[in-house]
């Protein structure tokens, strides 16, 4: 146990390190491509932290265990926008200032609708359900961008400035070279792989010596190692004021989880005997937390330290119902 403890520890560390790099790549890369940093969150930066869960919702559907690929998408949602977003307001608050999240979170429930619906009427995703999917990511995310340089050029033909939200590291914008940044971002993702990796499966091994089931494990445990890579990246934006990044993160990550992931798994082998209790019970789960954000979104405008403790507390009464669950349920 105490190599897996030591490598975890690392697999940590990478991610720290990798989460700077992405961070500091995708913010550079949107302020020269006149983007704005919360579409990056909600595109580039959402599917680079979203691989982990790509990679083990491919797998878990072609080896013959498609509720291990659904459950990790609706998990790593409400992990996503429970406790990383709460802790990521714990530890710097997030102010909302792009106002195109109204849309963005509109999309996130919509998305889930839509999963909802498919898995509903027969049990299962079907290929062509799969394309649907690929298809609305790919118009919504043309549309994000397309929409975002025009609004960009507009402020440039106003005077107006257009690097106050580009974050407090971001430098002036002929000193940015773009292949290194390409550079920063890559090396990003791959470090969050190699980190989410290393924690994931010692994190699993721990957890197996310590006498939790697969079943329980792979909800908890799984769930939030693929979700790490959302927390470092979040965290770090927002320590480094870039809080549309943060937030755009979270949002894109939970949007590109359902139509990227589930969709690309789907048009690889169909998504088959999925159990009703994801429907009944952690699809719920998954539009309550989506609701609970909503007035922090719309009205407030902000996730303090008080929302984040709010967001966390839903998070351990959702992975306290599993735990119930595991245990009343015979062996």
């Amino acid at each position: 146990m105490g190599l897996a403890i030591s490598l975890s520890i690392v697999g940590v560390i990478i991610l720290i390190f990798a989460g700077d790099f992405l961070v500091r790549g995708a913010s550079n890369l949107a302020y020269k491509m006149m983007i704005s940093p919360m579409v990056v969150g909600l595109t580039i930066v959402a599917f680079g932290t979203s691989a982990p869960e790509l990679f083990i919702s491919t797998w878990a559907a072609m080896s013959g265990s498609p509720n291990l690929a659904v459950g990790n998408v609706v998990g790593s949602n409400i992990c996503n926008l429970s406790l990383v977003l709460g802790a990521t307001a714990i530890f710097y608050p997030i102010v909302i200032k792009d106002r195109s999240v109204i849309v963005d979170w509109f999309m996130t429930i919509g998305s889930g609708v839509l999963l909802f619906f498919f898995m509903s009427l027969d049990g299962k995703i079907a290929r062509f359900e799969g394309i649907i999917m690929i298809l609305i990511l790919a118009i919504y995310t043309y549309a994000l961008i397309q929409n975002s340089r025009k609004k960009t050029k507009e402020k440039i033909a106003k005077g107006l400035e257009v690097d106050e939200e580009a974050g407090e590291d971001v430098p002036p914008l002929e000193e940015i070279i773009v292949w290194k940044e390409v550079a920063y971002f890559v090396v990003g993702i791959i470090g969050l792989y190699i980190g989410v990796t290393l924690f994931g499966e010692n994190v699993l091994l721990i957890a197996e010596d310590l006498g939790m089931s697969k079943e329980l494990a792979g909800l908890t445990v799984v769930a939030f190692a693929t979700s790490l890579p959302e927390l470092i990246t979040s965290v770090i934006a927002a320590y480094k004021r870039n809080t549309d990044l943060a937030i755009g993160n979270l949002l894109g990550s939970c949007i590109f989880n359902v139509l990227s992931i589930l969709g690309v798994t789907s048009i690889i082998v169909d998504i088959d005997n999925i159990q009703q209790v994801i429907l009944d019970r952690d699809m719920m789960w998954m539009f309550g937390v989506m609701l609970l954000i909503a007035p922090f979104l719309f009205f407030f405008k902000k996730f303090n330290k008080l929302s984040g403790l709010l967001l966390i507390a839903f998070y351990v009464a959702y992975t306290s119902v599993l735990v119930v669950h595991w245990l009343n349920t015979p062996v």
